[in-house]
């Protein structure tokens, strides 16, 4: 049996060295807009749908307006609300589905970020109702519980939906939503990137190796190893990297 050992990139994430030119201080305001810009890019671009929020020190949170899509928000755009919902702040609205983040967050005070959205390929397992194999180390990402909330009621404006899905979440940082979509919760900005990319990437590889005919899913203990370390860590400058191709497509994301 093949020795159990570190991936090479962990030796990498050690070094004090810049790895890549800098990007400018940003704003919560800022993160929560290029965030949504860089995961639309992913596939969480479904047309208008889709909220995120972020909780900030002083216990309001930030989201993005219900109606622009993720590829053109700006800083600016970004709203603040209460830990009920309650719209306190921003020029444009906010959506009634933000009740789930709402009830997220009163169920999880450890959750700072959480992303709902139809992405392109989560939501082909979601409406499957089960979590793919990991095939590859990109998926090994978020190697982490996946919860299943295999009923659909309409959508999650409604609280008692939201409730219903937030029970069935428990402590897992992802969950599939039948018919529905995908839930992705984490600590900070960079770490939510990396598990909706890594979770998004390994439903699509999934998804294309059952379609050649099937194919070997990566060891676990390798995946967990893997993933256990990026998710600590978070994966120095995979976020920066990202941001700067944003920026470079449309300088405007940070107004």
């Amino acid at each position: 049996m093949a020795e159990n050992k570190k991936p090479s990139a962990m030796r990498s994430q050690t070094l004090t060295k810049p790895i890549a030119p800098a990007i400018p201080e940003l704003s919560p305001e800022q993160e929560v807009a290029l965030l949504a810009r860089c995961l639309h890019a992913e596939g969480y671009d479904d047309h208008l749908a889709g909220h995120i929020s972020y909780k900030q020190d002083d216990g309001t949170f930030l989201c993005n307006p219900f109606g622009m899509t993720w590829d053109e928000l700006r800083g600016r755009d970004i709203m603040r609300m209460d830990a009920d919902g309650n719209e306190i702040g921003g020029e444009w609205t906010i959506t009634p589905a933000i009740q789930l983040h709402v009830q997220i967050h009163k169920a999880r005070p450890d959750v700072h970020v959480s992303i709902h959205n139809h992405s392109r390929w989560g939501t082909i397992w979601a409406d499957m109702g089960r979590a793919p194999e990991i095939y590859a180390q990109t998926g090994a990402f978020y190697h982490g519980k996946v919860a299943i909330y295999d009923e659909y009621w309409g959508a999650v404006d409604d609280e008692a939906n939201a409730k219903a899905i937030v029970a069935v979440m428990g402590d897992a940082n992802v969950a599939l939503l039948q018919n529905h979509g995908v839930v992705i919760l984490a600590d900070n900005i960079h770490q939510a990137y990396l598990r909706a990319i890594a979770f998004e990437w390994r439903c699509e590889q999934a998804w294309r190796i059952a379609a050649a005919g099937g194919g070997r899913p990566m060891n676990p203990a390798a995946a967990e190893n893997y993933g256990d370390f990026f998710n600590t860590k978070n994966f120095r400058g995979l976020f920066e990297s990202m941001v700067r191709r944003q920026m470079r497509k449309d300088p405007t994301v940070l107004d």
